[in-house]
């Protein structure tokens, strides 16, 4: 189902499940990255899907990666069917680099080019630091922090130190007051935003830029449902936030396409918070929110 509109707004539009929109209006012009190529970790579902629908949208072909193949095969098709441009389905572990390399070299012989890095892969969990385990925290940081690493790295040395190109980072802004919870993502985001700088200032000469989307609480995805998204909202917690109101997966799309095209071509090293102002205003409540995490885990049992 769509989702409604608020009084006075003009969302784009998006659907809460992970398919593709029914109907789409273009802000931009539809080539506004035509011909180009886009790998987008983590793309089979929530803002990665989102992410590839639009690209192809404005006329860019994809390559969507992440572990699940099956799923991936079958979201292709309804990119493909939606979008009229190729979308190519990879299997990727972004903590393994010879399984990155694998991908880029898969995707450099079938469209002998890469344009754009989208780095969505992510995990996480609403977790107090007391109760995290070692194994949890370091899985988290492998994933976000490593694997953007890792990505970054192999797509730079196989195609964009010769031939420039455009990294996005999907981060969040909950290190920037240290949210409750969350001391294991919050970590690895406010890493990945660091390396945003760095790479931006090392990879600039190669006619790379390196840019970082952070999202906050966006509707029709997994974290969203994980980190109590539904409950918060349902119990009004999103009138604390000065929009009001969740984003949605269309909006953080077309923040991303901003950074990963032409538009923002003198944009380098930048952090484009897309939260609605979530983060300046937004509950950081320690016993709500461990009380919240209690409810949760008895339910899980």
């Amino acid at each position: 189902m769509a989702e409604p509109q608020r009084k006075g707004e003009l969302l784009p539009e998006d659907v809460g499940t992970d398919d593709c929109l029914t109907s789409y209006t273009h802000i931009y012009s539809p080539d506004l990255l035509k011909d180009q190529v886009a790998l987008i970790t983590g793309g089979g579902s929530g803002i990665g899907l989102r992410i590839a629908e639009i690209f192809m949208r404005h006329g860019c072909d994809t390559v969507i990666a992440s572990r699940n193949l099956d799923k991936l095969k079958e979201v292709a098709k309804k990119l493909s069917a939606v979008s009229g441009r190729r979308c190519l389905p990879l299997c990727l572990d972004v903590r393994q680099p010879e399984s990155i390399a694998a991908a880029v070299d898969e995707t450099l012989k079938e469209f002998g080019r890469i344009d754009i890095l989208v780095n969505n892969a992510a995990g996480n969990f609403l977790c107090p630091a007391s109760a995290l385990s070692f194994n949890a925290f370091k899985t988290v940081m492998e994933i976000d922090t490593m694997g953007t690493f890792n990505t970054s790295k192999v797509v730079y040395d196989k195609w964009f130190k010769d031939h420039g190109g455009n990294i996005v980072n999907i981060s969040a802004t909950l290190g920037y007051k240290g949210q409750a919870l969350q001391v294991h993502a919050g970590s690895a985001k406010a890493a990945n935003d660091a390396m945003t700088k760095h790479l931006a200032v090392e990879w600039g000469p190669s006619g790379v830029r390196v840019n970082t989307v952070a999202p906050g609480p966006i509707s029709g995805t997994e974290g969203y449902r994980r980190l109590g998204g539904p409950r918060g909202e349902a119990a009004g917690a999103f009138q604390s936030i000065p929009l009001q109101r969740a984003g949605n997966k269309t909006e953080m799309a077309h923040c991303t396409l901003f950074l990963a095209s032409r538009v923002s071509s003198y944009v380098t090293g930048a952090i484009l918070v897309a939260d609605g102002g979530a983060w300046l205003t937004s509950a950081n409540d320690v016993s709500m929110l461990l009380g919240y995490w209690s409810s949760e885990k008895k339910r899980d049992k």
